[in-house]
C-alpha cells in the first residue's frame, strides 16, 4: 500500500514537471461589438501555440518514418491530420448569413463567404503529389468536423494567383508552394459541426469562454460561423479556432430594448476560466454615442475599448451594456458606408441557356481604389471573355480593367477560374458586365431540389494598398453574397408517367390472356329465325323452345364432366 501510494505521488510530480516543461500555449479572447443597426457582434477565438514546432517537409511522405505525436493543449486529431498530409498552411470556415458590410463594416475575421471555404498550401515537387494530398486532407476535414467537405473534389477545387497569399510564413525546403482553394456555397455550419469543434479546445465547452457556446442561440443568431487556422510563424505552428456570430437583441429581448449581457445573447455565463489558458481576455468596444453603461466596471479602458482578465477570478461574469433610453431603428441610415466600396452581383437574363454576369461597384471614398477580383465558377456556367463591358457612370471605360488571368474550365473536371484588376474612380460607380452560357446536364447530374437550381460561390473583391516604397498589399477581403442559377432541367415526372403507362399496359395483357386461359367456352347452337310471314305467337312459341332445348344441353354436358 505505501509503495502503490509513494509511485502515485511520484507519478503526479512527474505529470506536474512535465507539464511545466510543455512548449504549448493556450489563449482565449472574446470581443464584443455593438453594431449602429441595433445588433451586437461577438468573435471567439481560442489560439493555440505549439512553440518551436515546423510543419512536416513533404519529402519525408515517402520513408514514413514520422515521429510520434504527443500533444497537451494542441488537438491530437488535427495534429495527425496536418503531419499525414504535409499541410504547412490551412484554412476552413462554415458560414450561415450575408453579411452585411455597408452596415456592419469589416468582420474580425475576414473569411465570411456563404457555406463552406477550404483552402491549403502545401510544398511538393509534383502537382499529382499535391493533388493526393489535397483529396485526403479534404476527406479528413470532412469526417473531424463531420460536413460534406469530401464533394469540393477537382470539379470544385481552383488555384488562384494572387487572392490568397500565404498568412504565415512558408518553410524553404527548396520546393514550389502550391494553393488549393474550394468552396461550397449550399454547405452552412450546424450543430454536427460545432460538436467536433468544441471538441478540438483543451477545456471542451465545460470551462472558459466556450462555456457560451450555446447552440441554440448560436444558430439564432442572424449570422454565424466557424472556422479552423493553422499557420506557421517562426514561434511555431499556431491553431486558431473562431467563432462568429451577429446578434440581434431586439429581437431576442422580452424588453424590446438593445440591451445586451452574456445571458441575454447566450442565455449562460462564464462561470470560471479554462485552467490550462495562459489567458482568457474580453473585451467590449463602448459605442460611439448615446448614453450607456457597461457592467461590471471594466478593469481596463484603452483605445475605445473595455478590457476584461478573467483568468484569475473565480465568480460568475455576466458582461453586458445597457442603454437607460429606449432605442429605436432608423427608418433611414444617413449614415456613410463603412467600408470603401459597396459591390452588388447579378445574374441576369430570363433564358436557362444562356446569361449575363452583372457587377456593381460603388466608390464611396474620394480617392481612386483599385481592386483584385476573383471570379471561380463551376463548369456549368461558362464564360465569353468577348463579351466584357467595364462602364464607370454609363460611360465606356475599357482602361479600368487590367491583369486579367482566365483558367478556362473542363467539363466534369474543373472550374473556371477569373481575376482581374479593376480600378474604380473616386465618387464613382462601375458596372462590370460579361456574357455567359449555362450548360445542359444529364438528368442524373441534376440535385434532388433540381427546380431550385445551383448555388454559385461568392466572388471576392480584395483592395490593392500602396505603400510608402511604391509595393503593393492586400486589404480585406470582401465576398459577395451567393448566386443561385437556374439550368434546363428535363422532366423528372415522365419516367413515372412510363412507369405507370407500362404497368397499365402489362395488367390489361396480364388480365386479358388469364381470362382467356381460365375461362370454359362451350358452343351453343341457335335455330335459325322463323320465316317473315309467320304470326308473332309462333315465332315467341319457337323461341321457348329453343331455350328449353339449350337448357337441356348445358344440363347434359354438367352431368357429363362430374
Amino acid at each position: 500500500m505505501l509503495r502503490t501510494s509513494l509511485f502515485l505521488i511520484s507519478l503526479l510530480l512527474s505529470s506536474v514537471f512535465c507539464l511545466e516543461n510543455i512548449n504549448e500555449e493556450l489563449e482565449e479572447y472574446l470581443s464584443i461589438k455593438s453594431l449602429r443597426d441595433g445588433r451586437v457582434t461577438s468573435s471567439f477565438s481560442f489560439t493555440t501555440l505549439l512553440r518551436d514546432a515546423i510543419p512536416r517537409d513533404p519529402r519525408t511522405l515517402a520513408f514514413d518514418d514520422d515521429t510520434s505525436q504527443h500533444y497537451t493543449l494542441f488537438p491530437l486529431s488535427l495534429g495527425q491530420i496536418l503531419r499525414q498530409y504535409a499541410i504547412t498552411e490551412l484554412h476552413l470556415t462554415l458560414n450561415a448569413g450575408k453579411w452585411n458590410y455597408d452596415t456592419w463594416g469589416y468582420p474580425d475575421e475576414p473569411d465570411v463567404g456563404v457555406g463552406a471555404e477550404l483552402r491549403a498550401w502545401m510544398a511538393g515537387d509534383s502537382i499529382s503529389s499535391i493533388d493526393e494530398r489535397w483529396q485526403g486532407v479534404r476527406n479528413a476535414l470532412a469526417g473531424l468536423f463531420c460536413a460534406s467537405l469530401g464533394s469540393l473534389d477537382e470539379q470544385r477545387t481552383t488555384s488562384p494567383r494572387l487572392s490568397f497569399p500565404p498568412e504565415g510564413a512558408l518553410p524553404d525546403w527548396g520546393l514550389p508552394h502550391e494553393l488549393r482553394h474550394a468552396s461550397h456555397a449550399s454547405e452552412h455550419v450546424c450543430t454536427e459541426n460545432l460538436t467536433p469543434f468544441l471538441k478540438l479546445l483543451p477545456c471542451k465547452s465545460l470551462s472558459g469562454l466556450a462555456t457560451l457556446l450555446n447552440p441554440h442561440r448560436i444558430f439564432d443568431a442572424d449570422w454565424h460561423g466557424i472556422g479552423l487556422h493553422v499557420l506557421w510563424r517562426p514561434e511555431g505552428v499556431e491553431v486558431r479556432l473562431n467563432v462568429q456570430l451577429v446578434f440581434d437583441p431586439l429581437r431576442i429581448s422580452a424588453q424590446g430594448k438593445q440591451d445586451w449581457s452574456f445571458h441575454s445573447l447566450f442565455d449562460r455565463k462564464v462561470e470560471k476560466a479554462c485552467p490550462v489558458a495562459s489567458s482568457t481576455r474580453v473585451s467590449v468596444e463602448l459605442p460611439n454615442s448615446g448614453v450607456y453603461r457597461v457592467y461590471p466596471e471594466p478593469q481596463e479602458i484603452r483605445d475605445g475599448k473595455a478590457y476584461y482578465n478573467l483568468k484569475n477570478n473565480n465568480e460568475a461574469w455576466n458582461i453586458g451594456t445597457m442603454w437607460p433610453t429606449d432605442f429605436e431603428y432608423p427608418l433611414s441610415s444617413p449614415d456613410p458606408a463603412l467600408v470603401p466600396f459597396s459591390v452588388t452581383r447579378n445574374l441576369l437574363g430570363p433564358t436557362q441557356d444562356r446569361g449575363q454576369l452583372s457587377i456593381v461597384l460603388t466608390n464611396n471614398q474620394q480617392d481612386t481604389l483599385q481592386l483584385l477580383y476573383l471570379e471561380t465558377m463551376p463548369w456549368i456556367v461558362q464564360f465569353y471573355l468577348h463579351t466584357i463591358r467595364v462602364h464607370s457612370d454609363n460611360v465606356p471605360r475599357d482602361d479600368l480593367i487590367s491583369n486579367i488571368s482566365y483558367v478556362l474550365p473542363v467539363p466534369h473536371a474543373r472550374p473556371a477560374t477569373f481575376e482581374s484588376v479593376l480600378t474604380l474612380p473616386g465618387r464613382s460607380t462601375l458596372t462590370f458586365s460579361m456574357d455567359v452560357a449555362k450548360a445542359f446536364l444529364r438528368y442524373t447530374e441534376h440535385p434532388p431540389d433540381a427546380q431550385r437550381g445551383w448555388d454559385l460561390p461568392p466572388a471576392i473583391f480584395t483592395p490593392l494598398n500602396q505603400s510608402l516604397n511604391g509595393s503593393m498589399s492586400l486589404g480585406s477581403r470582401v465576398y459577395t453574397p451567393s448566386l443561385l442559377v437556374d439550368l434546363a432541367t428535363p422532366d423528372f415526372s415522365m419516367p413515372y408517367n412510363v412507369i405507370i403507362f407500362t404497368c397499365s399496359v402489362m395488367a390489361f395483357i396480364f388480365g386479358s390472356v388469364f381470362n382467356v386461359l381460365t375461362r370454359k367456352f362451350i358452343v351453343v347452337r341457335v335455330r335459325p329465325d322463323p320465316p317473315r310471314n309467320q304470326s308473332v305467337s309462333r315465332t315467341e312459341k319457337r323461341l321457348e323452345d329453343t331455350d328449353s332445348d339449350t337448357s337441356n344441353e348445358l344440363n347434359t354436358s354438367k352431368s357429363g364432366v362430374h
